[in-house]
């Protein structure tokens, strides 16, 4: 991987690596806690790095031996509201962002991911695990429900399985959160690097336009009801299929040949 970034991240590492540039979130020693600091980063980094052309994928990923322990507990104790509401405004404003990029993020996840490390890997577009990671909405455990993690949980494994997640707090293993849905694949500690690069991959083969275009539809459909989805979605499919991209994709398959992007 080479390093890219022109910025003086405190807490992460930016490089590429092919089609993909790589934000690793950097404070082993904390386990990689959500500090207001990191998230504040880690929303410029990806502001950053989407609007670089060779950026195809995003892939977070994470040092030490924790993807992430959620937010920072040290530095929310005795603090006045005002804080606190920066602190989940930002946080709210980092999953948000995910959504809004272009490309699509993969969380690629070595080891245990709690509370709002959890909540990061629910918001990413994709998410490859190894099977040794471990995945918990603990909070209700310390007084502190896990609210604002439940948004995206609970979108990705149904009702019934975060409420089980968010009112024992008990940790699911990979296994179980490939099964409810909370990641997309599952994979030896050995073999992480390689599925997450495969669909890394698989996703940069396809038009950047067409990526995007799809992305930005997925989520402006998925959550309304099916007579308005299909409202959106119509005139996108309607527009796409105007674009550039889309004409020689369609032009390419009935020629029986590799297809030209142009990104437009």
């Amino acid at each position: 991987m080479t390093s890219t970034s022109g910025i003086d991240y405190q807490s992460l590492l930016v490089g590429t690596d092919g089609p993909a540039t790589r934000i690793t979130l950097n404070r082993p020693e904390k386990r990689n806690a959500l500090s207001l600091e990191l998230m504040r980063e880690l929303i410029a980094a990806l502001r950053d790095v989407s609007v670089r052309s060779h950026t195809r994928v995003i892939v977070i990923e994470a040092a030490g031996p924790a993807f992430s322990a959620g937010h920072d507990l040290s530095e929310m104790i005795g603090r006045e509201q005002a804080f606190l509401d920066e602190l989940f405004a930002t946080c709210t404003k980092l999953m948000e962002t995910i959504h809004e990029l272009a490309q699509p993020v993969i969380a690629k996840v070595h080891a245990i991911a709690t509370a709002a490390g959890c909540q990061l890997v629910a918001a990413c577009d994709l998410a490859v695990a190894s099977d040794t990671a471990r995945f918990a909405t603990p909070g209700v455990k310390i007084g502190l429900f896990c609210s604002t993690p439940m948004v995206p949980v609970s979108r990705a494994v149904g009702r019934k399985r975060a409420m089980q997640m968010l009112l024992t707090g008990e940790p699911i293993d990979a296994a179980t959160a490939l099964d409810w849905g909370l990641v997309n694949q599952v994979v030896p500690a050995e073999e992480l690097e390689a599925a997450v690069e495969r669909l890394t991959d698989a996703i940069a083969s396809s038009s950047s336009y067409t990526v995007a275009v799809g992305k930005h539809a997925f989520y402006d459909q998925v959550d309304r009801a099916e007579s308005d989805a299909y409202e959106r979605t119509k005139v996108v499919m309607t527009q796409n299929a105007m674009a550039d991209d889309a004409q020689e994709g369609m032009s390419a398959f009935l020629d029986k040949r590799a297809p030209n992007w142009v990104g437009h």
